[in-house]
């Protein structure tokens, strides 16, 4: 065990000390606080892509394996400083070009570009990246300290100098007091942060993060959703993050790239893509959706194109009631009720076939006799500026 660790080990610094091959001005002075000139600068300046500097650029990016098309002439720029999420199901493609930007894959054809420098042929360790994955990789034998203190010490650092950067960026995961443990005696999200914090440490221009909660429960994989996002922040990093999650990916990021078959269907903030979908793929992977075309559209909306309606946005009143002024209503009957915590999901069938599904805050429905049992008539009614249209149909 003790030779397998060893090599390891040598292992590790090998391909460290390659990384030291690159010209890094950051590194040139041996006292230079450098993960608190993160901090500084982003202190100084928040807002996303405010450099005018884009981090990543892929072009013309195409990747299969065998016959199987895995990535499809895609085009991306990812500004410096931004969170930015590839979210899409399995297969779709995402990790494959996670991978390529790291350089763990190489593409059939095409470009990947590094604040504007080409590093298509190089190796990982010559790329300026660095790649937190779900296994924490953490040195069973290292105190937490000399787990993150270990690729300072790869790059010749010396031993004072290190110490008190590695300790930063402990500190900036919140875990000081747990510096001298092994990770063993860490809970899973503790140990996630450690390797957040041994990435961060060697200050890459881009952090690449492969589903890197996927193994956390419910609860702590929504705290660390949290801080990942409040490290990303203050450390003005460009974070790239890979998940199959549409709740993890709209709480954390700036924007989200939507993948499907190799491809991505749509590019915008949580709030673009959720509201305004461009396709119905991307309206039904991001929540629960209402897609209406054909004959019942028509026959609401006068068209026959295909259009959303999320189901927040249905309201749910008595059929003796009037609709609001300029809402559209629609008499359905109430086939399914299911109590979700905070909301009710209620599944209504108009007389003419036509499937809805809408939600209400459990709160709004206190104190309230609706009549909203299965087997109940309600009026589903909803205005006309929360229907969306579908523009790729």
């Amino acid at each position: 065990m003790k030779l397998l660790i060893a090599i390891l080990e040598n292992v590790f610094l090998v391909s460290n000390a390659r990384l030291n091959q690159m010209s890094d001005p950051r590194f040139g002075v041996s006292d230079r606080d450098y993960l608190g000139d993160i901090l500084i600068h982003s202190a100084q300046d928040k807002s996303v892509g405010a450099s005018g500097v884009t981090a990543v650029s892929l072009r013309s990016l195409n990747k299969s394996f065998g016959n199987v098309a895995a990535v499809v002439n895609l085009d991306l720029d990812i500004p410096q400083g931004e969170f930015f999420s590839m979210l899409g199901p399995s297969g779709s493609g995402k990790t494959t070009v996670l991978r390529i930007i790291a350089g763990f894959e190489t593409a059939s054809s095409g470009k990947v570009m590094l604040e504007g420098a080409d590093v298509t042929e190089l190796a990982p360790f010559d790329r300026d990246v660095n790649t937190v994955f779900q296994d924490y990789a953490l040195f069973p034998h290292l105190s937490i300290q000399q787990n993150v203190e270990y690729g300072l010490k790869a790059r010749k650092m010396g031993k004072a100098e290190r110490a008190k950067l590695a300790s930063e960026a402990i500190e900036s995961v919140r875990l000081t007091h747990l510096a001298d443990r092994l990770p063993h005696q860490l809970s899973g999200g503790q140990r996630q942060r450690i390797a957040l914090a041994r990435a961060l440490v060697l200050r890459p221009r881009v952090l690449l993060l492969d589903e890197p909660l996927g193994a956390l429960d419910k609860q702590l994989r929504e705290e660390m959703q949290v801080e990942l996002k409040r490290i990303q922040r203050e450390a003005g990093i460009t974070f790239i993050f890979v998940t199959h999650d549409q709740e993890e990916a709209m709480r954390m990021s700036d924007r989200i790239a939507v993948f499907n078959a190799g491809k991505i269907e749509q590019i915008g903030s949580p709030r673009e893509v959720y509201e305004n979908p461009s396709s119905a793929f991307v309206a039904s992977f991001l929540g629960v959706s209402n897609l209406i075309s054909g004959t019942h559209a028509e026959k609401l909306f006068g068209s026959t194109d295909l259009v959303n309606i999320r189901p927040e946005r249905i309201r749910l009143i008595a059929t003796s009631a009037k609709a609001p002024a300029g809402e559209i209503a629609v008499a359905a009957t109430i086939t399914d009720v299911a109590y979700t915590g905070a909301n009710t999901l209620f599944v209504l069938e108009t007389d003419e076939g036509l499937r809805i599904i809408a939600t209400k805050l459990n709160e709004e429905l206190q104190g309230q006799d609706l009549g909203l049992e299965v087997g109940n008539k309600v009026l589903a009614s909803f205005r006309k500026e929360h229907v969306a249209k579908i523009p790729n149909q």
